[in-house]
């Protein structure tokens, strides 16, 4: 699975889904074509999150999906994750990729163009960039403006995704600005189809 197929990334947060089982809200996003799935699930102990970090990343490989997990390295490495995301208060770049080599993707999260320009040249492999519609699924998250957005996208050659309250609604309005896709939380998980809502985030993306 290469990052230029990848469309629509999948970011968990099991409260999103109001009830729902998780795993198989997971499954039902990849059936409606998600290709990225990221395992952040915040204040978990390190033992419940490596133990949901196997039943993810065996749905992501039945699937032929990438799995990527959220800041921790030990993790990714333990589970033999594809990659980890890192944010800007996370490990540094350099020194994940010094230990990670070349096995393993790294995301990087970038709110300018400065960032966005300094995790390229730190090795990222790709960036998340937002909250562009605001997000109720991170307290400390500040409003990314549109046209930030493109200047981000315009100043790097790594694929960038936008991230933050995303939902089939106002996908519309990303396309065609060169993102690679789009990261989604509850836009995906609270829906209660969730194959249907990534099928209709496909279309409205494309």
């Amino acid at each position: 699975m290469d990052l230029k197929d990848c469309k629509i990334y999948l970011v968990t947060d099991e409260k999103a889904c109001n009830g729902k089982d998780l795993y198989k809200c997971i499954e039902e996003a990849i059936k409606g074509g998600v290709k990225i799935v990221q395992l952040r699930e915040k204040n978990i102990s390190t033992k419940d999150f490596y133990e949901k970090a196997l039943k993810v990343k065996e749905i992501c490989k039945n699937y032929g999906v990438l799995f990527i997990i959220n800041d921790r390295l030990d993790i990714a490495q333990i589970v033999k994750a594809n990659g980890v995301h890192l944010g800007q208060s996370d490990m540094p770049i350099e020194k994940a990729r010094e230990i990670l080599k070349d096995k393993f993707l790294i995301g990087a999260t970038a709110r300018n163009v400065e960032e966005a320009k300094k995790v390229e040249l730190l090795g990222a492999d790709y960036i998340g960039s937002g909250a562009i519609f605001g997000t109720s699924t991170k307290d400390n998250a500040k409003k990314l403006e549109m046209e930030e957005l493109k200047k981000i996208v315009a100043s790097v050659k790594i694929p960038v995704f936008a991230i933050g309250g995303i939902n089939i609604n106002n996908v519309g309005s990303l396309k065609n600005i060169g993102l690679q896709g789009i990261c989604a939380v509850s836009g995906i998980l609270s829906e209660k189809d969730c194959k249907k809502a990534v099928e209709l985030m496909l279309k409205n993306f494309n």
